[in-house]
């Protein structure tokens, strides 16, 4: 699937929300974060500054995301649900799934279910198959 330019970015913004949403940024985070950006086509100078001034900018709006897919979507709550496991677990990081899924269009069925196998599949491990690869 050829996925938009600005649905990679949103994508990435997504998961930059979700990682700042504990006010700390964890290698474990690090990692997925930068994992995902170089599978989107990011450059590396560009996504290793964002990281590293992401608990201080003030303007990363932290509304939930609409994609131009479903696919797309899906892909990147899977992805979301493993940063917000990656590290310790805060609800308002599934909270901000949770709406960004619905705004998706995705019901909360299906985001209960992934939800759970995430938590059932957690092993406090860092993953590297991304949900983002089954879609690009």
């Amino acid at each position: 699937m050829l996925i938009p330019i600005l649905d990679k970015s949103k994508y990435l913004k997504g998961l930059l929300i979700i990682a700042r949403k504990d006010k700390k940024l964890a290698e474990s985070e690090r990692k997925i974060i930068t994992g995902v950006a170089e599978n989107l086509g990011f450059a590396k100078d560009f996504y290793e500054e964002v990281l590293h001034s992401l608990l201080a900018n003030k303007y990363i709006d932290e509304e939930s995301i609409k994609f131009s897919d479903v696919k797309i979507a899906e892909s990147f709550i899977i992805d979301g649900l493993q940063l917000a496991y990656s590290d310790n677990i805060q609800l308002n990081e599934i909270e901000w799934l949770r709406k960004t899924a619905a705004e998706n269009g995705i019901s909360e069925k299906w985001f209960s279910e992934k939800l759970s196998a995430v938590q059932k599949n957690h092993n406090g491990s860092f993953q590297k198959d991304f949900a983002l690869l089954s879609i690009i």
